[in-house]
């Protein structure tokens, strides 16, 4: 087993079919921090169902099973062993964290539980921090569109990816990052959470867009560039087993490229659902309220005067 974080002069095995399912790296402190958060969602649920209120089972496997069961898988499986060795590696530790795993937490609705289980006090606190106006201007959702594309640029073509491959502290704390900024961007667009910055659908679909040339064309440099992102680190393995520290480079801008589009085209379908159901309830709302008037009216022609 690698070490937690490898790092140059540490014996690396080659990534073998095998290994893929018996490489982990049981990480503490991230595990803790998912293990406690799933435990969380959980009580929150079984106190909702203890007072006979109902709770969706899609939305808590969509947070405990796809969102922190993905964190999991990315930081505690064979992509966390290999996430400092290969950066084909991390790049799917990266598309995961910072896409499918907010997008499935959002999906479960943890602001909307915690709202309705939380206590009094704890309860106010809560709402006092969603009416801040730090809570506005981190969800406005230009604010999540500029930090989600541009923080990736900054990660891999400045010295920042350099360094936290080379400190524990820093290479968490971009996990972190990853989920945060995700977060960020996709739970004010899908709209399930009272979070603010939710906007009408139509420019949530125009948000979501206009993401996929920017994760295009970032994989597509990565993919063209002639140097090594993190070139001194990535060199400095001397790995006789393949692909080439150039080769995994280019493999990691095509899963970028590729990643990114698949799963910003499955959340812009996602918002189109949700904007026509929408509009469908919306429908139903105002034929009823048609229907009354009618209603009233017949009953105002039909009354002795």
């Amino acid at each position: 087993m690698l070490p937690l974080h490898a790092a140059p002069g540490d014996q690396i095995e080659p990534l073998t079919p095998a290994r893929l399912l018996t490489a982990w790296t049981f990480e503490p402190v991230l595990l803790g921090v998912i293990v406690l958060l799933g435990g969380l969602y959980l009580y929150g649920v079984h106190r909702l169902r203890k007072r006979g209120d109902k709770w969706s089972r899609g939305r808590t496997f969509a947070f405990v099973g796809v969102g922190l069961g993905s964190a999991v898988i990315a930081t505690q499986s064979v992509l966390g062993t290999y996430d400092t060795v290969l950066l084909s590696v991390h790049m799917v530790q990266h598309m995961i964290l910072s896409m499918l795993t907010p997008l499935a937490m959002a999906l479960g609705a943890p602001v909307t539980l915690a709202l309705r289980t939380l206590p009094q006090r704890p309860r106010k606190w809560l709402l006092s921090v969603l009416h801040s106006w730090f809570a506005k201007l981190i969800c406005f959702p230009l604010i999540g569109f500029a930090l989600f594309v541009i923080s990736p640029w900054a990660l891999y073509f400045t010295g920042w990816y350099d360094a936290t491959l080379r400190s524990t502290l820093l290479h968490d704390l971009l996990h972190l990052h990853f989920v945060l900024v995700g977060s960020v961007f996709f739970w004010p667009l899908l709209g399930l959470d009272p979070v603010p910055g939710r906007v009408i659908y139509p420019f949530r679909l125009l948000m979501t867009f206009l993401t996929l040339p920017f994760h295009a064309f970032l994989g597509i440099t990565i993919m063209g560039a002639s140097t090594l992102i993190a070139e001194d680190w990535y060199t400095s393995f001397g790995r006789s087993w393949s692909p080439s520290p150039l080769r995994d480079q280019y493999i990691a801008g095509g899963l970028l490229w590729g990643s990114g589009d698949i799963v910003g085209l499955v959340f812009f379908a996602v918002l189109f659902v949700q904007w026509v159901r929408e509009s469908q309830r919306e429908a139903r709302r105002e034929d009823r309220r048609l229907d009354r008037l009618e209603e009233q009216a017949r009953r105002s022609e039909q009354a002795p005067r």
